[in-house]
């Protein structure tokens, strides 16, 4: 059995397990999924999950105490095995213009020499630099901010050398590739997509390039929503244990940014703190003060401080954040959570929030992660579920988080399919990927980080 199917209502469950509350239910779900997944080890830190970046410089790399040059020397046949590779490189959504490979064949021909050498060098830095990171500059990746590992584990200098050293240059080319079925998916539709068809295929190739942009193994458990597909999954060895309808942010300066963050706890019957631009823009604070049985029905206290007054609504089925929060700390304030107006995951179009993650079936995810997590049993996640007081649950087994942004991906369904590009963000792709490449690539970006105060009011 997996948790997809069995959600509130379970129409499969035996006669027994009719005659159990809700939450049992979902706690009998979660307990379930967790039976289901081998107990790999999970990234206890960001830092675990996410190596710290080490310079990689254009002329030599510097990895401890040791320089490995990335300039080294090719013999003409070894040369000539990276040329086949580039004349083919448009299986991958890549130009074979921009390996040089005009002037790599033109110094194959002349025999040994520094130039070929340093003409195969570079060819190759820049060839794993694309394979690796992906091609498209970081000044076109709007509100990515996610950091990518494998510059420190995939280093140039060192797959150089061992391209070198073993002769198996397409073996070395080949290890640094996605590992995400996803990327081969979109690999083998590039090859069945007709030449005359250029928007496709360079949608296609678009997207292809956002893998290249995450680490190349995502790790064995791991939570992923692609926000134009508003779908949260929860993933085991690339296999959907379970998935969930979102609600992802309204275009503009609240769409959900591109993240890779890490559950450190649920938070069961969270409080929300309501934004200043809610108490004071909005005037709820007044709307509080003078009106003191709506506020208690609507579960609002106010707290007079020097100069401010701040709102804050207790737990209780009008919470604006629902029954749970996923709690994965990050500057840019985002979370996932639950919401009482679930009639909103109805909608098609579910771009909605200010930049936050509401999440279906809440609460059934809530638990699955505090006993995935190894923070409580199945009953003591009964008990806090629904005791209706604030609860925040470490997680000693803390899974990564992925939010990404794939106009082109396979569904929970498992078919390849296109998605509205919802925040207009395929254009600086495509624009990128059209221009030539640039020799030295931007390694950083400098990208506004919008901290989110969640307007969850604004939900129809």
């Amino acid at each position: 059995m997996i948790l997809a199917g069995v959600a509130l209502g379970l129409g499969a469950a035996d006669a027994a397990a009719q005659d159990m509350q809700p939450e049992d239910l979902l706690a009998q779900s979660a307990q379930q999924a967790n039976s289901e997944v081998e107990q790999e080890p999970v990234p206890q830190s960001m830092e675990e999950a996410f190596p710290r970046m080490v310079s990689d410089p254009v002329v030599q790399g510097e990895y401890g105490a040791e320089v490995v040059p990335l300039i080294q020397e090719w013999t003409p046949e070894q040369a000539s095995a990276l040329a086949l590779i580039i004349r083919d490189i448009g299986k991958e959504g890549l130009d074979p213009v921009d390996y040089r490979l005009s002037e790599l064949m033109a110094q194959i021909g002349h025999g040994a020499s520094d130039r070929l050498s340093e003409v195969a060098s570079q060819a190759f830095v820049w060839l794993i630099e694309d394979l690796r990171d992906g091609r498209t500059t970081m000044d076109a990746r709007q509100q990515w901010f996610v950091i990518d590992p494998d510059r420190d584990l995939f280093r140039s200098g060192e797959l150089m050398r061992e391209a070198l050293g073993t002769g198996d240059i397409a073996g070395v080319i080949e290890r640094i590739k996605p590992t995400h079925p996803d990327y081969a998916r979109l690999r083998d539709a590039l090859a069945a997509t007709p030449e005359e068809d250029i928007e496709t295929r360079q949608l296609i190739r678009a997207n292809m390039d956002r893998w290249r942009w995450l680490a190349r193994d995502l790790g064995d458990q791991y939570l992923i929503t692609n926000v134009p597909e508003y779908q949260l999954r929860l993933t085991v060895k690339d296999k959907i244990i379970s998935s969930y309808r979102t609600i992802v942010g309204k275009p503009g300066r609240t769409a959900t940014p591109q993240l890779a963050e890490i559950v450190e706890g649920v938070v069961f019957n969270p409080t929300w703190t309501v934004p200043q631009s809610i108490v004071v823009g909005e005037g709820l604070g007044n709307k509080v003060l003078n009106n003191p049985a709506w506020a208690r029905a609507q579960g609002y206290t106010r707290t007079e401080h020097d100069g401010w007054v701040s709102v804050v609504q207790q737990p209780g089925p009008a919470n604006s954040l629902g029954r749970m929060k996923i709690h994965m700390p990050n500057e840019h304030a985002i979370f996932l959570h639950d919401t009482p107006s679930r009639h909103l995951f109805a909608d098609e179009m579910r771009a909605l929030s200010h930049g936050c993650i509401r999440t279906e079936r809440a609460l059934e995810l809530a638990i699955t992660m505090a006993i995935l997590g190894r923070g409580v049993t199945k009953e003591e996640a009964v008990e806090i579920a629904t005791s209706g007081k604030y609860k925040l649950v470490p997680v000693q087994r803390r899974l990564p988080v992925y939010i990404t942004y794939f106009t082109m991906a396979t569904d929970i369904d498992g078919e390849l399919k296109e998605f509205d590009d919802i925040y207009g963000r395929d254009a600086p792709v495509l624009a990128s990927l059209a221009k030539p490449r640039k020799a030295d690539k931007s390694r950083t970006f400098e990208q506004e980080i919008i901290v989110i105060e969640d307007n969850l009011q604004d939900a129809p």
